[in-house]
């Protein structure tokens, strides 16, 4: 995650290593210059309540790999296997290129690009339920 710039808000939370740091009063700039840094956006976070679609769990899961919660060894072939139930109902061409990029990210042991990929189909999966 080499030259990650993080723009914060006022009082904006960020999970960084595991630990959780505050913004001040002012908005504030973060150059994240350690590669493999494990970054969370605390606004960004999908609680465990919240966890309630296939698509969902498979972000938390990716989440709690960040975090620290899981290991991300242990748990690279069961992500492997989240991504790929997935590819059976998004089929249409760019969730099939979030889905690939989500996976090439867990292979690479870059598990915020693999959140950030799955994020993208959060909006398809909102409308494949709605109907």
């Amino acid at each position: 995650m080499s030259g990650l710039v993080l723009k914060l808000a006022p009082k904006e939370r960020v999970l960084v290593n595991g630990a959780v740091i505050e913004n001040g009063d002012r908005r504030s700039r973060l150059s994240i210059v350690t590669p493999d840094a494990n970054i969370l956006r605390l606004r960004d976070a999908i609680h465990p309540e919240n966890a309630n679609t296939p698509v969902r769990r498979v972000c938390y899961a990716a989440q709690l790999i960040l975090t620290g919660d899981i290991d991300a060894e242990e748990d690279r072939l069961p992500m492997l296997r989240r991504i790929e139930d997935l590819s059976q109902v998004f089929t249409d061409p760019d969730s099939r290129a979030s889905l690939a990029e989500a996976t090439e990210a867990v292979i690479q042991n870059n598990h915020y690009r693999c959140l950030k990929a799955l994020r993208n189909l959060l909006p398809r999966e909102d409308r494949l339920l709605a109907v």
